[in-house]
């Protein structure tokens, strides 16, 4: 196992490298270094000595990633490109182009994110694992029809429906919890009651489609047609055969999604002012900062991949015939 997560250690390089190139692309093809100095100093009355400032302080003056006028490897060193990429890979993300530690506000946005994403994972799972046993225990049925309507009729619906409407009718309407807004410690649970509502609902729909997709294909296979041959009961079968062999799936698609808690939720955060990493994302894509998006998304990139990794170790630990050569 050592040897194959070594290798995959390796294979993480050139991804990585390339999600940091298509960043650096799509990001410099719509704003250029001098958007982006005029947006940081304000749209009116900018002088193109102020940009060039701007830009010189933060080594966007450089080209982006070839300098012509430069000499031996430092055609390719002396770039944007070079010097905004190469600290990222020992995890040295800089500061934001506002002038901002983008180590400390990781280390800080990041609980505020955990602290919603996590609830939102386990309560989701618990809520849409027992409704799917129930949907696929009734298969075939009326239960079941309606109960697929349900689902599909929950995933149509945009999640900013759910956003909006649970803060007009349990905020404002009911004034149970606040509206938006966070605070630090135990006060943290008035503001992360209606987020994390939300974020139950708006996944209720797709999750329990899935999770019965998995009941029913393990109770096709020959091991339920077995334990049915034996007199066991219906409901025996559900809960002691099908739900311990689906767990693999499951497990494995919830390991995967682990490490990318603490990434938190882009529209969720926004919309409730939870200062987390997700709202920091979208805060730092409307003032065009190059220096944070390329951060959050290389920590993603290395999140994702960190959870694909621990997934493939997971399937070792769940079914022992699996060996990770």
């Amino acid at each position: 196992m050592i040897n194959y997560i070594i290798r995959r250690f390796f294979y993480a390089i050139p991804i990585l490298i390339g999600v940091n190139l298509l960043t650096f692309a799509l990001f410099f093809v719509v704003n250029t270094p001098d958007d982006m100095a005029r947006m940081n100093l304000g749209m009116k009355r900018v002088t193109p000595e102020a940009i060039e400032k701007w830009k010189h302080e933060r080594g966007y003056d450089k080209p982006l990633v070839f300098n012509g006028s430069a000499a031996g490897s430092e055609k390719f060193t002396d770039t944007i490109f070079y010097d905004k990429s190469v600290k990222l890979f020992v995890f040295e993300f800089g500061q934001s182009d506002s002038g901002r530690d983008i180590t400390y506000d990781i280390k800080q946005r990041m609980w505020p994110s955990l602290v919603v994403a996590l609830p939102i994972l386990l309560i989701g799972l618990l809520t849409n694992i027992t409704f799917a046993l129930l949907v696929a225990f009734f298969r075939a049925t009326y239960i079941d029809f309606w109960g697929v309507v349900l689902c599909v009729t929950l995933m149509s619906i945009s999640s900013l429906f759910y956003i909006i409407g649970g803060q007009y009718l349990v905020g404002k309407l009911w004034h149970l919890v606040p509206i938006s807004g966070y605070e630090e410690g135990f006060d943290a649970f008035k503001f992360v009651v209606l987020p994390v509502m939300v974020g139950v609902a708006s996944g209720i729909g797709s999750g329990i489609r899935w999770y019965r997709t998995i009941f029913l294909e393990e109770m096709g296979k020959d091991y339920v047609r077995t334990a049915r041959a034996k007199g066991l009961s219906e409901s025996l079968v559900l809960f002691r055969h099908v739900l311990k062999n689906a767990m693999i799936p499951i497990l494995t698609g919830v390991v995967v999604i682990l490490p990318l808690l603490f990434m938190g939720n882009l529209v969720l955060e926004s919309f409730f002012g939870v200062p987390g990493l997700g709202s920091y994302t979208i805060d730092a894509i409307n003032m065009q900062d190059f220096a944070i998006v390329r951060s959050m998304v290389f920590l993603g990139s290395i999140l994702y991949i960190l959870g694909l990794l621990l997934t493939d170790i997971s399937y070792t630990l769940v079914d022992p015939r699996v060996k990770l050569a």
